[in-house]
């Protein structure tokens, strides 16, 4: 099995291990610009058995081909559906800046329509819904959109120095930027029924610490939070930090199943 297989029945999303019976399922969202591939090393600091998918967002990777959603509810309404039937056993929802809020979205979605949904949402580098702020960076020219990406560093940052990579990912990160401003002036908080985690950058300017801590109005009496060193990409470096403290959390959800 490849590292990013397809799940069977859906585009939507990419197995990174597969585990028959798992004692949880792992379900990651990337951040804008960002595909599947980049939770592929997770698997060797969680638990063996942990089933571990990564949700592949239209326009990018094997989906490059296809449009790139528009809006927060083209991305995350059918996302929702192919989603749904996963939710079996003790489920959580991990999601890195613009993937912390297309998660919190689908089990939004989930819940309004009376599906079960996952047990934990586990948000990194995002402020709470109601506490974002708009911009227009999706809609300026390319320079000042790249030198944005450049500015907040992460795996993205050096693929602009290369053309034909340039060319590639740069359609996806207009489209990502341009939903998440449009996201900003519309999301609205809705507690949910989840165990949930913040995970943050201590110099992360673009979302304050006030704002992440915003993200308990979510899951009164539920939440957590911890910081790292860094800034919006704080989780590249901490990787094995991060997805330790997740399987910890991990393991306490199956316990408690």
């Amino acid at each position: 099995m490849s590292p990013v297989d397809a799940v069977a029945g859906t585009s939507w999303l990419r197995s990174l291990r597969r585990v028959p019976n798992p004692r949880v399922r792992l379900v990651c969202f990337p951040h804008a610009g960002g595909a599947a591939s980049f939770f592929r090393e997770w698997p060797q600091w969680l638990a063996p058995d942990i089933d571990v998918l990564a949700v592949c967002y239209p326009g990018r990777e094997d989906r490059i081909g296809e449009s790139c959603a528009r809006d927060m509810a083209e991305l995350a309404g059918p996302l929702t559906d192919a989603v749904a039937p996963l939710l079996t056993g003790p489920t959580a929802f991990f999601g890195h800046s613009m993937g912390a809020s297309v998660a919190y979205e689908v089990a939004r979605r989930l819940a309004d329509s009376g599906r079960p949904g996952p047990d934990m949402l586990l948000v990194s580098g995002r402020a709470a819904p109601h506490r974002l702020r708009a911009s227009d960076l999706g809609s300026r020219p390319d320079d000042e959109l790249l030198s944005d990406v450049r500015r907040r560093g992460g795996p993205l940052a050096a693929a602009l120095d290369i053309p034909d990579l340039l060319d590639l990912v740069l359609p996806s990160i207009r489209a990502d930027y341009r939903l998440v401003d449009s996201y900003a002036t519309q999301a609205t908080l809705r507690p949910l029924p989840v165990a949930l985690t913040a995970y943050y950058g201590e110099d992360d300017v673009d979302n304050p610490t006030e704002s992440v801590l915003a993200w308990a109005d979510v899951s009164p009496g539920r939440f957590a939070a911890r910081a790292f060193p860094g800034g919006h990409f704080f989780l590249v470096p901490h990787a094995a930090d991060v997805v330790g403290d997740i399987d910890t959390r991990l393991a306490e959800l199956a316990a408690a199943r």
